[in-house]
């Protein structure tokens, strides 16, 4: 009888010392864009993609617009103003458009550069 007591002993001890494992909660989600002055969106991912295609359109990062520390609603650095006046220049452009289609973007003239070039590289001669 001891024998089978200490080997139900020996069996079940190391399932009740495991750790009681916590339900898993569904994550929050992420807080609504704040400070949004010209974009027409009102989720994160929205926002985050309409972000993205900036960031690739002007191959620059996100510290190039927002203010250092990640704090993506202030207005602290100076070229987020000049991107929201960039913004409403390629709104009104597209808009003048009858098909309602977006014809013009950033990439339209940045081309994946910060500073847009006025005039097409010279071609060697020969070219």
């Amino acid at each position: 009888m001891r024998l089978v007591a200490i080997c139900v002993l020996f069996f079940l001890l190391p399932l009740c010392a495991q750790e009681k494992k916590e339900e898993a909660k569904p994550a929050a989600p992420p807080p609504a864009p704040t400070n949004l002055k010209v974009l027409k969106a009102s989720t994160g991912p929205e926002v985050r993609q309409i972000m993205q295609t900036f960031t690739a359109a002007l191959g620059v990062q996100c510290s190039n617009c927002h203010a250092q520390g990640g704090n993506y609603a202030s207005d602290e650095n100076p070229k987020k103003e000049v991107a929201r006046k960039m913004i409403r220049m390629t709104q009104t452009i597209n808009a003048q458009f009858p098909d309602g289609k977006m014809l013009v973007s950033c990439y339209t003239c940045h081309r994946g550069e910060a500073q847009p070039k006025n005039a097409p590289e010279p071609k060697a001669v020969g070219e």
